[in-house]
């Protein structure tokens, strides 16, 4: 599975990229390499991947309570590999009690890469 972290520069937030790299039986989702974008766009507006979405959103609400980080973005993403485009999730958590000029702290940023772990595991991605 692949989790990409880019914490925006001088911005109290963050994205997170997970990109889908085996098929979804539970979402219709059965096919996740494309030998070009515009294929991903037809798994990004199916029934099973606005489920997908759905689920992770809860998730991560249940995920983020108590932590101080809300999300600013939830959608799907084209994220491109070694030749191959897949479909994944793409969010943008925010903390809105950080200064607002300045990039997340460290321990932030690992607090992210543990939440993207925990959504990953539950929502059996990997």
């Amino acid at each position: 599975m692949a989790i990409r972290i880019v914490p925006d520069e001088g911005q109290s937030s963050a994205a997170v990229e997970i990109s889908l790299e085996k098929p979804l039986p539970d979402y219709d989702l059965e096919e996740v390499e494309f030998p070009t974008p515009r294929d991903v766009d037809g798994v990004l507006v199916s029934q099973g991947f606005r489920d997908l979405v759905d689920d992770a959103r809860g998730i991560l609400i249940e995920l983020l309570d108590g932590t101080g980080l809300e999300i600013a973005q939830l959608t799907g993403a084209i994220c491109p590999g070694d030749e191959l485009y897949r479909p994944g999730l793409w969010i943008v958590l925010h903390d809105p009690h950080a200064p607002p000029s300045q990039a997340l702290p460290a321990t932030t940023r690992q607090r992210l890469t543990a939440l993207a772990d925990s959504l990953v595991h539950r929502l059996q991605l990997a």
